[in-house]
């Protein structure tokens, strides 16, 4: 039986990077370090209810600097992926399809996460010291 060669569909490798592009991948990226991160959190619930020796034991590993990399990684990606989810749904809304939105939006999505994460992250750190 001989084989159809069909074509390609054009691929990573035919287009430049361009940030609505890169914005995509991003999305779905943080998707999946959100659900390894709810798996995190589900850890962290029974570590609580098993006890004061388990708490303590996931509490120094998360309060160590690996941990607190893990977090802010883990906070950078719901921000980013909820600041990207309301585009989405203004999208969805039928607004901003034109390529100069979407080249702009996804810009507020990048930018507006690392801003938000670092406000968060710097008003944890000065009202309850190191979090």
């Amino acid at each position: 039986m001989r084989v159809r060669e069909r074509p390609l569909s054009p691929h990573l490798q035919v287009y430049s990077p361009q940030v609505q592009m890169m914005s995509s991948i991003i999305h779905r990226i943080t998707g999946v370090i959100l659900a390894f991160g709810g798996l995190a959190l589900v850890y962290a619930l029974v570590a609580l209810a098993a006890g004061p020796e388990r708490w303590e034991a996931f509490a120094a590993c998360a309060g160590s600097v690996f941990g607190k990399l893990v977090m802010f990684g883990f906070s950078w990606a719901l921000a980013y992926h909820l600041i990207n989810g309301v585009r989405h749904l203004v999208q969805d809304a039928g607004h901003g399809f034109e390529i100069k939105d979407f080249i702009r939006n996804s810009w507020i999505s990048l930018i507006g996460s690392v801003v938000l994460v670092i406000l968060v992250w710097a008003i944890v750190l000065m009202k309850w010291g190191q979090a």
